[in-house]
């Protein structure tokens, strides 16, 4: 059993050790945003909506509890959860979106500890180190109170078997734990400010694979599940997605698509460079480390493009057609040249995280003439995309990581067109699995597969389980063409960078 903690919902999905979808089911919850730029989640409702999610899955595989050999978790990372001496959250768990510590990260950017060498751009605000100085600086009782502090990947895995612990996946992507070096760097935690942490941290660290514990009395009764059952431990969500389309050797990228797009890849040496953030030693598996990039906007703006903007008439067309609204938008972009006839989209609506980790950041469309229709910003859109993508594997070949081939999941396969675009963009082959939604789950179903002995490494469960389906190949016609429009592309940002900054910063005073 694999379970994906989201953003606005839990997946639970069952596979055999094929890999087969024996059954699914997701379940809903909230999220409060209490001021701008904050984004919190109770974590009671986290449970309630898996005590729905475990039973409706397990009905729907038509199996009975006692089969599922182990279960493994993911959830999105950076999601802060705080416990107190009785196992209560101290506060609503700050979601990973939330960048209220933005000050606290440049402030520990700032510092130029050694282990800055993981955000060699800038440390992300919503990652969990600068929340936690946030509630220490802003809400000293909570932290006071905090006995524990870990993530909702952690908090999954206390939820299903009582014990609690770290993860290497979670602790090596955002904490700052440096296995290779001993693990906790205690120096940098009070060079910034946050000493004390380390008596919060869950510190034993369990590697992807290993035996976390066993689904405990009081959560097979609450969810439906056998007591006793191996609990796997799990990776943060886009690791789950990375191993469930099989991204476990070096020179692979996942492309995880969907409003945002991570960009991940495993790389056999620990590279640390401007314009990438990571390399994550033994993040994934032991000997590697993973390398991080990604696009803050990518789905998102082409749902902004459908609610804003799309004609009216095409959402007629396409019920009339019986086909999505999407797949209308992306038929009438394929109708458009290569290039857009001259357009060229930034796609940082919401910023930039790779290669520039620039918050103040902002969407740019240039070369807009009378000639210009809707389909023209429907293509664009793709390439936009596509462009920030290549850029991103530029990025990270001037690093050091060399991109062979892209595997992808997420919503963005839904769309051929888009694929394609990536492809023709990159010049690199594109591999989709048949299991696109529940990538996570399936990575999850891998880890865990290798958690009940059935396999010996995560690589060859991987190999077994996860089931390829198409491979967009490359036009190197197109790829030629579009040489252009990247370097375009690429030009513009540094060009209008200061001209967007003033812009935003005015607008938001």
């Amino acid at each position: 059993m694999g379970i994906d903690g989201g953003t606005g919902s839990v997946r639970v999905a069952i596979f055999d050790k094929e890999g087969n979808n024996l059954g699914s089911h997701v379940s809903e919850y909230g999220t409060n945003y209490p001021r701008s730029g904050w984004a919190e989640q109770d974590p009671d409702e986290w449970w309630s909506a898996l005590k729905e999610a475990v039973p409706k899955a397990i009905k729907a595989a038509g199996v009975d509890p006692k089969e599922i050999k182990a279960i493994t978790a993911d959830a999105t990372t950076s999601t802060v959860v705080l416990l107190d001496k009785d196992k209560r959250p101290v506060r609503p768990a700050i979601l990973w979106m939330d960048v209220r510590a933005a000050d606290q990260a440049q402030r520990i950017y700032n510092t130029k500890h050694k282990m800055i060498k993981y955000y060699m751009s800038g440390v992300p605000a919503e990652s969990l180190i600068p929340k936690c100085l946030w509630i220490k600086e802003n809400e000293p009782e909570n932290w006071e109170k905090a006995e524990i502090v870990f993530e909702y990947t952690d908090w999954l895995h206390w939820k299903l078997s009582g014990n609690i612990n770290a993860n290497i996946s979670v602790s090596s992507f955002r904490w700052f734990y440096d296995e290779p070096q001993g693990g906790w760097q205690r120096d940098f935690y009070e060079t910034i400010g946050l000493g004390d942490i380390m008596d919060k941290f869950p510190l034993q660290v369990l590697h992807l694979g290993e035996i976390q514990g066993y689904v405990s009395a009081e959560a097979a009764k609450e969810l439906g599940l056998a007591e006793g059952t191996i609990v796997g431990q799990g990776p943060l969500d886009a690791v789950a997605s990375m191993i469930g389309v099989n991204v476990v050797e070096p020179g692979g990228m996942a492309l995880i698509g969907g409003s945002s797009t991570p960009l991940f890849g495993l790389s056999a040496k620990e590279i640390h460079a401007e314009g990438i953030a990571g390399a994550y030693p033994n993040c994934v598996l032991p000997g590697t480390s993973l390398v991080e990039g990604g696009q803050v906007s990518t789905g998102s703006i082409k749902t902004w493009f459908r609610n804003k903007f799309m004609p009216a008439e095409w959402e007629k067309e396409a019920k009339d057609r019986g086909v999505s609204v999407y797949q209308e938008i992306d038929e009438k972009a394929a109708e458009i040249p290569i290039g857009s006839e001259g357009l060229v989209l930034l796609d940082y609506f919401q910023g930039n995280r790779t290669p520039y980790a620039d918050s103040l950041a902002r969407g740019v469309l240039w070369g807009l003439s009378l000639i210009h229709e809707p389909a023209h910003i429907a293509r664009v859109i793709n390439e936009g995309v596509a462009y920030g993508a290549e850029h991103c594997f530029r990025a990270m070949e001037k690093a050091g990581y060399k991109v062979e081939k892209i595997s992808a999941c997420g919503g963005i396969v839904q769309s051929p067109v888009w694929m394609q675009i990536h492809a023709d963009v990159t010049g690199l082959p594109i591999y989709t699995t048949k299991e696109t939604q529940a990538a996570a789950c399936l990575g999850d179903a891998v880890i865990a597969a290798v958690a009940a002995g059935e396999y010996s490494s995560i690589p060859e469960a991987a190999a077994y389980m996860v089931k390829m389906d198409k491979v967009y190949q490359p036009n190197m016609d197109n790829h030629e063409q579009y040489k252009f429009f990247v370097e375009k592309y690429i030009e513009t940002w540094p060009r209008i960078r200061d001209l967007v900054h003033d812009t935003v910063k005015h607008i938001s005073k």
